[in-house]
C-alpha cells in the first residue's frame, strides 16, 4: 500500500544552498561578451562555460553549447544562458563559417541553456525540442526561474528576456530515436528524459562520432542533481555509450575524448548519494542529522559542490523516500 510522504520543514541546509545560488554582487554594465568555441572534430565546435554556478563575474557562462558546420547551414546545440551569450554565439559562428544557422536543438528547458534562444528566434532560426519542455514552460516554476535571473543577472537577464517555445516539440512515443540528414551529414536525436529533467535529448554527429550530452554528464564539477531521478540517470549514462562516441560534450565542463572515464564523477557521486540518503531513509533518521553524518571528503573540492550538494542530497533523499515506499 502506497503512503503519502509526510510534509515536513525545508531543511535549513537546503535553504542556505538556495540563498548561495541566488546572492549575486551588485549590477554593473554588462557590455559585450566574446566566446572563442573550440573545435572538436571536422564539422564540430563547442563553447565551454566556466565551472561553478551563475554569477556576475562569469556573467551567467557556466554551461556549454556547441555547433555543426554542414555543407547546407550550421546546427546549433542549445544556447547557453542569457539572450546576450546567444548573441555572442551567432557572432562566434560567423567568424567560423558563412553558413547560416538554420536549427538550434535544445536539450533540455533549464535556464542555464534557454535563455539565448531569443537571440537566434530574432534571426528566424527553427528551434526542435522534446515534447515535455511544453509542461515546463507552462509551469510557476519557469516564471520563477525566471524572474529570479532577471534578479539577480539583470545586466543579461532584463524585463525584456522571455521564455522562447520550439517551432517542432519531438515525440518519442514510438522510438527513442529521431534521426535526421543535413547538409550531408547524418545525426541522430536520442530520448533521455526522465533522468536529469522530464525533456533530457542527446544529440550524436554520426561522421564525426561526436554526442552533444547535455546535463546528462558533468565534467570536473558537481553536477545539478536537484528532484532529478538518478536511477534514470544512470540509467542513461550507460546508454550514453551504445553509440560508441569518440567525443562527448557535456553540460558543463570540458569536452571528453575518454567518456567511459570522465562519466566516472557524475556517475559516482550519483551513486554515493543514492547509498548515504537510502540508508538515511532505511534508519528513518532525519535529513538534517544524516547530510552531517555523511562523510563529503570524495567530492567537497570539486567546483559548485557547496551550493548545489545539499539541495542534490535533499531531492535524493526525497526521490529514496519515493522509492522505498513504491517498494511496499
Amino acid at each position: 500500500m502506497k503512503t503519502a510522504i509526510p510534509a515536513r520543514r525545508f531543511p535549513l541546509l537546503v535553504l542556505l544552498a538556495l540563498l548561495a545560488l541566488l546572492r549575486l554582487p551588485a549590477a554593473v554594465a554588462a557590455g559585450r561578451i566574446v566566446l572563442e568555441p573550440q573545435r572538436v572534430s571536422e564539422h564540430v565546435y563547442y563553447f565551454h562555460g566556466h565551472s561553478g554556478m551563475a554569477s556576475k563575474a562569469n556573467k551567467g557562462f557556466m554551461s556549454n553549447a556547441g555547433f555543426v558546420v554542414t555543407g547546407d547551414g550550421v546546427i546549433v546545440f542549445d544556447a547557453l544562458g542569457t539572450p546576450v551569450l546567444g548573441q555572442a554565439m551567432l557572432d562566434a559562428i560567423a567568424k567560423v563559417t558563412p553558413q547560416p544557422v538554420k536549427r538550434v536543438i535544445v536539450s533540455h528547458y533549464h535556464a542555464d541553456h534557454v535563455y539565448g534562444l531569443q537571440a537566434f528566434k530574432a534571426r528566424g532560426v527553427e528551434i526542435w525540442a522534446h515534447e515535455r519542455g511544453q509542461d515546463y514552460l507552462q509551469s510557476e516554476v519557469a516564471r520563477k526561474r525566471l524572474e529570479e535571473r532577471r534578479a539577480d543577472l539583470p545586466e543579461w537577464v532584463d524585463q525584456n528576456t522571455h521564455l522562447v517555445p520550439a517551432d517542432r516539440w519531438l515525440s518519442f512515443a514510438r522510438t527513442k530515436s529521431i534521426p535526421f540528414e543535413f547538409g550531408g551529414l547524418h545525426f541522430r536525436i536520442i530520448d533521455s528524459s526522465g533522468a536529469h529533467s522530464p525533456e533530457d535529448i542527446m544529440l550524436f554527429v554520426e561522421e564525426d562520432r561526436t554526442l552533444f550530452a547535455g546535463d546528462l554528464f558533468f565534467s570536473g564539477r558537481i553536477p545539478y542533481v536537484g528532484d532529478a531521478d538518478s536511477k534514470a540517470w544512470l540509467a542513461a549514462m550507460d546508454r550514453m555509450l551504445e553509440v560508441q562516441p569518440l567525443h562527448v560534450i557535456p553540460g558543463h565542463g570540458p569536452e571528453s575524448d575518454h567518456p567511459d572515464q570522465d562519466m566516472k564523477l557524475t556517475r559516482d557521486y550519483l551513486l554515493y548519494l543514492r547509498q548515504t540518503m537510502g540508508k538515511a531513509v532505511d534508519d528513518m533518521s532525519d535529513f538534517e542529522q544524516a547530510y552531517k553524518s555523511v562523510d563529503w571528503s570524495r567530492f567537497e573540492h570539486y567546483p559548485a559542490f557547496e551550493a548545489a550538494n545539499p539541495l542534490n542530497a535533499y531531492g535524493t533523499y526525497l526521490l529514496m523516500e519515493r522509492e522505498s515506499l513504491h517498494e511496499k
